[in-house]
């Protein structure tokens, strides 16, 4: 209690302690899922060896500062001036950005969960760009993350610690195993569906998967409207990505990459694969951090009319 009253008098003091707190700590765990994008899927330790250039020169701890890094030495490594993507910092900015917008918007004890799904979701979102796969550690592990997340810090499914035997984290710990059956036994169906009736494969089982983290997170409503969701943004991202092709003389991946059947490159089309996973990373953020208490209010109008 003391600790939480000291807590409180330092906010209340400088209200934007916590708040820059937050921000530098996305961005610094935003650097860190740079390495995860680009080592997991290519079956690389994300421990060691530690972040170096290109060229196999270790890179020293002030040229990795987050976001700054990039704008000082103008996009170019400091030991051959090479150039790298802008994307380095546009993760770490994305990343802490997002951050900050949870700890303004959510309860201090649900942010923890809401962070840990965000910088899953970011991962995600982009390996699935490059590769057009999500792996196992990141849907698997995610999953099984949530649920103990659930569990220990009940509020992250709406829930109190302060109920008698624990049971807000009972009741947390469930709607989480909830969230993964009704997330992805939702988008299985729908696939299997779809599946069924153009006679091929319409998507991939880790889109399945990958809605399971999100239901463990977000609970049965949130995957409700992750699902559903997902196919409006994958709508509006697909006419856009068409109408690119049309007006501007860009490779198709820069808008969304698009593969045949048989995983050759090519343009979007219909009839070819393109990721579902960023289209349902970002409904979900969506739901996460602005949907989540209109949908659940329409989803009790709804239950009650019935």
């Amino acid at each position: 209690m003391e600790a939480t009253a000291a807590l409180s008098e330092v906010e209340q003091a400088f209200p934007w302690f916590f708040p820059s707190v937050i921000f530098i700590l996305g961005a610094m765990v935003g650097s860190f899922l740079n390495v995860v994008i680009y080592r997991v899927p290519a079956g690389k330790s994300i421990v060691t060896p530690g972040s170096h250039c290109a060229c196999g020169q270790p890179i020293k701890w002030f040229h990795n500062i987050p976001i700054f890094t990039w704008i000082l030495l103008r996009g170019r490594a400091s030991c051959c001036n090479r150039p790298y993507s802008v994307r380095y910092p546009l993760v770490e900015l994305l990343t802490a950005a997002l951050f900050l917008a949870i700890w303004l918007r959510m309860s201090h004890a649900s942010a923890v969960g809401g962070c840990v799904l965000i910088s899953l979701l970011i991962a995600a979102t982009f390996i699935d760009l490059d590769h057009m796969i999500i792996p196992d550690s990141i849907t698997i592990g995610g999953t099984v993350a949530a649920v103990m997340i659930s569990f220990l810090i009940p509020a992250t499914h709406g829930f109190s610690h302060s109920e008698i035997y624990l049971l807000g984290s009972i009741r947390s710990g469930f709607a989480s195993i909830v969230g993964v059956l009704i997330g992805s036994g939702l988008i299985l169906w729908i696939a299997l569906l779809a599946e069924s009736i153009l006679k091929k494969e319409a998507m991939g089982f880790g889109d399945v998967k990958f809605m399971g983290l999100l239901g463990a997170f977000l609970g049965w409503p949130g995957a409700i409207f992750t699902v559903f969701g997902g196919a409006v943004v994958g709508t509006v991202w697909f006419a856009i990505a068409l109408i690119w092709q049309k007006i501007a003389d860009r490779p198709t991946s820069a808008v969304l990459p698009a593969e045949t059947p048989d995983g050759q490159t090519t343009e979007v089309a219909l009839g070819t694969h393109v990721p579902f996973g960023p289209m349902l990373a970002i409904a979900g953020a969506i739901y996460l951090l602005i949907a989540k208490p209109y949908f659940e209010l329409y989803l009790s109008t709804v239950l009650q009319l019935w």
